[in-house]
């Protein structure tokens, strides 16, 4: 399985866990709420929807969902597609880890999204690890801006320098984020757009820290690679 097909897995299974919907309606939450997949077609889409009917944690069924009122007459029912028991434990279980790859660009962009359904040990090891990524690639863009800066046009120094700018906006984004967790302030709202989720690990609810009233929050996968 390639990381990009793990990443809307992982996504595909974290929307239907909310609620049931069918190919449209996933493929429309996929592109407004999680912006990493903008870019993908029907083609990827229904591909994972079947290996993920195969291996048991969706079941299809025809019939309508509350954004998709009954067809009419002669119209077939679209296929709608409902999470199992063995699915949202499947998906507990990828929420619960932590390796190296949810701090990839990509990937923690799409674990963030569901953070509201996430407890908040597992939050902050990836907030935590994703920091310490993002600080490695700091390290090495000033190591070598330093080393070729002689070398470089105008132009070309200032895309180097802003790169480096969105990667130090998304290192004080990370810093607010850990501190919210740090000091277990009541958070309000959910990061994957909905209402908020109870933590089942502290009772508390999850989503986006506030700093006052309004923080000023960079979008994660902002940055430069």
């Amino acid at each position: 399985m390639s990381r990009r097909s793990g990443i809307l897995e992982f996504a595909v299974l974290g929307l239907l866990r909310e609620s049931p919907m069918h190919g449209y309606e996933l493929r429309k939450r996929l592109n407004t709420s999680l912006g990493v997949f903008r870019a993908f077609s029907y083609g990827t889409l229904y591909p994972c929807l079947k290996t993920l009917v195969a291996n048991g944690w969706l079941i299809e069924e025809p019939g309508s969902t509350h954004e998709d009122p009954a067809p009419l007459a002669g119209r077939r029912a679209k296929i709608v597609y409902r999470l199992t028991a063995d699915g949202k434990e499947h998906f507990e279980q990828l929420l619960s880890q932590t390796g190296p790859d949810a701090y990839e660009d990509e990937h923690f962009a799409a674990r963030f999204a569901f953070f509201g359904q996430t407890s908040r040990d597992v939050r902050m090891r990836v907030l935590e690890g994703r920091r310490s990524r993002l600080e490695e690639r700091l390290e090495k863009m000033r190591a070598s801006l330093a080393r070729t800066r002689e070398r470089l046009d105008d132009y070309t120094l200032e895309l180097q320098r802003h790169g480096m700018e969105s990667v130090e906006r998304e290192v004080r984004w990370l810093n607010e984020l850990i501190e919210s967790e740090r000091a277990g302030r009541d958070l309000k709202g959910s990061a994957s757009g909905g209402s908020a989720q109870q933590d089942t690990t502290t009772g508390s609810t999850g989503g986006l820290p506030r700093r006052g009233d309004t923080p000023r929050t960079d979008p994660p996968g902002d940055t430069a690679t």
